[in-house]
């Protein structure tokens, strides 16, 4: 006679508004089978208690690969379901009521395990990725002493060198529940009605039971098993690349736009101010220098003081200049440029 063998999982989540790494147990589901008369029978607990935990979803798509995860409160004693506020905290008063509530679980889920390891005899327990369900039920009193666990997704993942979730083989083995039967590729598995109410999406016992049809059709077909999973695999790669190259289209189609839309409306150059140059005043070389008229220039520029003169600043003294008609410019030194207005003038002469 073969041993019974139990599917384990639990599902668990994180105090709402405490410690992110401080989980609670709210279900707990066991599928036994018995290998000798092909039997199920499942065997679940619902925690209740008056505390708020968080419950992560996995969105997926019709090949099983998750797109996305969503968050969700839930109270273990109402069941009720409300949204999930990241910036929600519960102050220190709050957080040891919760405590103080979620202690008395522990001898319910202890009790739930020693209960059905008598009642089913069950020497092996299956789990998937269930090296923190083992934890938490230990954390709870349970014991696991001469039970032989197996965690089916570390002996996948070392076969296939590929780490597979629970969603994803349940579409390869196209697990499902129809018409009373547990079925997959190659298993059909009758369920009592009492069992059967229990299998309902996003439960322990349905993730349970998926975990159970996957294993069977692992050890017992095998090679079909091999076969269907890496077509799966390759289906999910396929899609990926699908979308990346739908991805990298659009976004060559929007570069395209922008660049069309550029080129229809281009966008003016910047105005470049240009500084003001002042060019120096250009003097024609005459064969013999002019000579001015006495009184001359004089009358017409308003002739001034030789202490007038002295006083100027340069730019004055430039402009002077230049209405004597002396070539003169702010770069030149202003000590030659005031002889030359000062000959002009003839305060320079010297008499004789």
């Amino acid at each position: 006679m073969r041993d019974n063998i139990a599917f384990l999982e639990l599902k668990f989540g994180n105090i709402y508004g405490g410690y992110a790494n401080f989980f609670a147990i709210s279900d707990i589901s066991l599928l036994v089978f018995d290998p000798s008369t092909n039997r199920i029978f499942i065997e679940s607990l619902a925690i209740n208690t008056d505390v708020d935990v968080v419950w992560v979803n996995s969105k997926t798509n019709e090949l099983g690969h998750t797109i996305g995860r969503s968050r969700q409160v839930i109270n273990l004693r109402t069941r009720r379901k409300r949204s999930f506020n990241e910036d929600f905290s519960l102050n220190e008063h709050e957080l040891d009521r919760a405590f103080r509530n979620i202690r008395p679980t522990r001898r319910y889920i202890k009790s739930f395990f020693f209960k059905n390891f008598r009642k089913y005899n069950i020497r092996n327990i299956v789990t998937f990725d269930g090296k923190r369900d083992i934890f938490l039920c230990e954390k709870s009193g349970v014991e696991f002493r001469g039970t032989k666990i197996f965690d089916l997704q570390k002996a996948l993942n070392k076969e296939f060198n590929y780490l597979f979730s629970l969603n994803k083989l349940g579409v390869a083995i196209n697990s499902r529940f129809d018409d009373g039967y547990l079925q997959s590729n190659n298993q059909k598995y009758w369920i009592h009605p009492i069992a059967a109410r229990q299998l309902r999406p996003r439960t322990a016992a349905w993730d349970a039971a998926r975990m159970f049809l996957i294993y069977q059709e692992f050890n017992d077909y095998h090679d079909d098993f091999t076969m269907k999973s890496a077509l799966l695999v390759n289906k999910i790669q396929k899609a990926k690349e699908a979308e990346e190259a739908i991805k990298a289209a659009e976004a060559a189609k929007e570069a395209a736009a922008k660049a069309a839309e550029e080129a229809a409306n281009p966008t003016p150059p910047p105005e470049v101010e240009v500084a003001e140059v002042v060019e120096p005043t250009l003097v024609a070389t005459e064969s013999a220098p002019e000579v001015a008229v006495e009184g001359e220039s004089d009358a017409a520029v308003g002739k001034k003081t030789e202490a007038e003169i002295k006083k100027m600043l340069e730019p004055e003294l430039v402009a002077y200049a230049n209405e004597l008609g002396i070539p003169a410019t702010e770069k030149d030194l202003k000590k030659d440029t005031l002889n030359k207005v000062l000959d002009k003038l003839g305060y320079n002469v010297k008499s004789v």
